[in-house]
C-alpha cells in the first residue's frame, strides 16, 4: 500500500431527476449487483409513495430523514497496554452520510410490507418524523459514545 498519497474523493454525478448529489449517493448505496436503474426506479417509486402519504415535497422528507439518522458521535476501539477501550470520536460529514444511508437502507430491507419502494418510503417517513429503526441505532450509537466518555482522552 503506497503511503505517498491519499485518494481523490471521487463525486458521483447529480441524479437525472432532482440534480441532487445525496440521492445519487443513497441510490449507489441502494444497488445491488450493479443495477442502477432498478435501484433509481425502487428510489423513485419510493419518494412518490411519500408524496402520496405526506403530501409534501419529497426530497424535503428524504433530507430531513437522513439529517435526522446522521450521528454526530460513534466509538472506535483504540487498544492501548492490552485492553482495547471504545473512544468516542466525532463523526466526520460524509462518514456520517454513509452510516445514514446504510442504516436506513438495511432496516428498510428488514421491515415487514410487500415491496422494497414501500419499505423504503416508510422508512424514510418514519426517519423524518424521528422514530423508526434507523433513529434508533443513531441514539444507540451516541448512547455508547456518552457511556465511555470517560476514555475521550484516548483520541486518536
Amino acid at each position: 500500500m503506497s503511503r505517498r498519497k491519499v485518494a481523490d474523493k471521487r463525486i458521483p454525478k447529480a441524479d437525472p431527476v432532482y440534480n441532487s448529489q445525496l440521492v445519487s449517493r443513497f441510490v449507489n448505496r441502494m444497488m445491488q449487483r450493479g443495477k442502477r436503474s432498478t435501484a433509481q426506479s425502487l428510489f423513485y417509486e419510493a419518494l412518490q409513495i411519500l408524496k402520496d402519504r405526506t403530501k409534501q415535497e419529497p426530497l424535503d422528507v428524504f433530507n430531513k430523514a437522513v439529517k435526522n439518522v446522521t450521528p454526530l458521535v460513534e466509538v472506535k476501539a483504540r487498544r492501548v497496554g492490552g485492553s482495547t477501550y471504545q473512544v468516542p470520536v466525532e463523526v466526520k460529514q460524509t462518514r456520517g452520510f454513509a452510516l445514514a444511508t446504510q442504516w436506513i437502507i438495511n432496516n428498510s430491507r428488514k421491515r415487514p410490507g410487500r415491496t422494497f419502494a414501500e419499505r423504503l418510503s416508510s422508512e424514510l417517513f418514519d426517519a423524518a418524523n424521528g422514530t423508526g429503526a434507523s433513529v434508533k441505532k443513531k441514539d444507540e450509537t451516541h448512547k455508547m459514545a456518552e457511556a465511555n466518555k470517560a476514555f475521550a482522552h484516548y483520541r486518536y
